[in-house]
């Protein structure tokens, strides 16, 4: 959780994240290894706390026998509903009842922990540790991901300059960018190659945020390092003057990227608070890209625990379809229950609501905000997966309001807890444990996807819109159509969608709260990741370079003269 807690009605004043984190004694992490059966000699530690795990230990036999739980939320204000938090809680909490359990969670980005946020390591008594390295460079994974992808820049660029081994690639048509792991709005549109002749080709380029680039995406689907290798090949970076398309494999820069993500591709073991296993991978954005961890993680996470916990970024719109449509149907995966998050403070601001009185009792705007919490669970059930909404408790929140939100699930024959992992850590989290052992009991079919595959491109995106969204129609600008009549071309149209929308609405209008009906979704261009094997039709005014705040939170952030790291949240 990102937002303090302190409680204006009694004046309770709550740790900070990192006052919290920095005052455990954290756990050798061969102790760690050791609780999902892991020899030392398999570590490859970076430190006493951190520790990457080769891919041999993966057991797809086992995999096949553990339980997914997806953690999602409902549409989340700015700030977020905590998610990450209460995957954390919910896996002390299964610990807690005598379940073996471990946490599988994307790696945090500089862009967000500078920018907004300030970090993205779970909050008070349920996070992931060490913070300040997790949430600071960590293992060095998003480096070496930005490495590679402006490895690819680079040659891109030597090639159309050089006059040996010239493909004879059209500047014109070059779509990828360079990235860096920061928030830098001034980078989003550029023109490279000035100085003259010496200086390369002068053109139109620009950078995405590290968490956009397409080689994350594909690191967070790859099985292995040849698998991962093919990907690269297959990314498609322009056309020749002859309007022949150019792949990765084409510039032969495939093998060289791949040498560059050698370790990147092997998930991270850290622990919780409570000295539970944390395996921690990949950082796709769920507004732009897949949103979730790698199909390496969960499955290591798979094969060494009997329940893996897992969450998808942003609402469930996003997300959640995007975790079962896409990594779910390449890895051949499906989880035994939904966690829905849904906070007090969200509801109310999807009823109206403002921001700065969202800790103030309001009955009526809280009903008026259920219809979102309601379409997301009537979603969840088009996935044919068994649901369960937690409830992250504020300090705020009124046993009336909590028991509002209660009778609306229980109307629905959903499954609900209150879930206070925040304060209280597994402890707070044992009633949404058991709620969760139920549901996964009860599972006994795979998730239903939303589409075929080998439906047409504006089938498929009709079939998120007005399934998962609740459109009531797509329309579909001149770019995008040329742009699907050139997937076509490419034999591509066979691939799963990842629409890029706002996390803030249900529809592509980040200011329609609640549960907007009947909206126009407005496909405006489609890009193509074939690396990655799927397509990404652009919804409003997405950006693959977010800006800083006005007051980032970078400018809170210190060290003191013996390293101690203050301002992380």
């Amino acid at each position: 959780m990102f937002q303090s807690r302190n409680n204006k009605q009694n004046m309770t004043v709550y740790k900070s994240d990192l006052e919290i984190a920095q005052s455990v004694q954290m756990n050798h992490i061969k102790d760690i290894a050791s609780k999902l059966n892991i020899g030392e000699d398999h570590l490859e530690m970076f430190g006493k706390y951190k520790a990457k795990l080769p891919l041999s230990l993966i057991d797809e036999k086992k995999v096949g026998n553990s339980n997914m739980v997806l953690v999602t939320a409902i549409t989340p204000t700015p700030s977020g509903e905590g998610k990450t938090t209460t995957s954390i809680g919910l896996t002390e909490g299964l610990n807690k009842i005598g379940k073996q359990a471990v946490v599988v969670l994307r790696e945090p980005s500089l862009g967000p922990v500078f920018g907004m946020k300030g970090g993205a390591a779970g909050g008070g008594r349920s996070q992931v540790v060490p913070m300040e390295d997790i949430n600071l460079h960590f293992t060095g994974d998003f480096s070496a991901i930005e490495k590679a992808n402006n490895l690819l820049a680079a040659i891109i660029d030597n090639n159309i300059q050089s006059t040996k081994n010239n493909l004879g690639i059209d500047p014109r048509t070059v779509v990828w960018k360079r990235v860096m792991d920061m928030n830098d709005r001034s980078l989003r549109n550029i023109v490279s190659g000035m100085g003259g002749k010496s200086g390369g080709m002068m053109r139109e380029a620009g950078f995405n945020i590290t968490a956009a680039s397409e080689v994350m995406a594909i690191l967070c689907l790859a099985n292995s390092i040849g698998d991962l290798k093919e990907k690269i090949g297959n990314i498609y970076i322009g056309d020749t003057y002859d309007k022949k398309a150019i792949y990765a494999r084409d510039l032969k820069a495939h093998g060289a990227m791949t040498a560059l993500l050698k370790d990147a591709i092997k998930p991270n073991l850290v622990q919780t608070l409570e000295g539970n296993p944390a395996l921690i991978h990949g950082g796709p954005f769920a507004n732009i890209a897949q949103g979730t961890n790698s199909v390496i993680a969960t499955k290591m996470g798979m094969s060494h625990s009997e329940y893996v916990i897992t969450e998808a970024g942003f609402g469930a719109d996003l997300g959640a379809e995007k975790f079962l449509d896409i990594k779910c149907g390449y890895a051949g995966l499906s989880p035994k229950a939904i966690v829905v998050v849904a906070t007090i403070r969200a509801l109310k601001y999807h009823g109206g609501q403002s921001l700065k009185e969202l800790t103030s009792p309001n009955i009526d705007a809280l009903k008026s905000g259920l219809g979102n919490l309601e379409k997301h669970l009537e979603n969840v059930k088009t996935f044919g997966v068994p649901g369960v909404v937690a409830i992250n408790k504020f300090v705020s929140d009124t046993d009336e309001e909590i028991e509002i939100v209660k009778n609306k699930c229980k109307q629905m024959g959903v499954r609900i807890a209150l879930c206070e992992g925040w304060e209280y850590g597994g402890d707070g989290s044992k009633e949404l444990a058991h709620e969760v052992v139920k549901a996964v009991e009860s599972c006994t079919t795979k998730y239903t996807p939303v589409y075929d595959w080998d439906s047409s491109i504006e089938e498929k995106i009709e079939a998120v819109a007005e399934k998962i969204y609740g459109a009531g129609k797509v329309e579909f600008q001149s770019k995008a159509r040329l742009n699907i009549k050139k997937i076509e071309r490419l034999g591509l149209s066979n691939k799963p969608i990842c629409i890029a929308k706002t996390q803030n609405s249900f529809s592509d209008n980040p200011k329609a709260l609640g549960r907007p009906k009947g909206f126009t979704l407005t496909i405006r261009e489609i890009e193509i990741a074939a690396g990655a094997g799927f397509v990404i039709p652009i919804t409003g005014d997405i950006l693959r370079m977010p800006g800083l705040p006005s007051i980032p939170s970078a400018v809170g952030i210190d060290i003191d003269e013996e390293g101690k790291i203050s301002g992380l949240s």
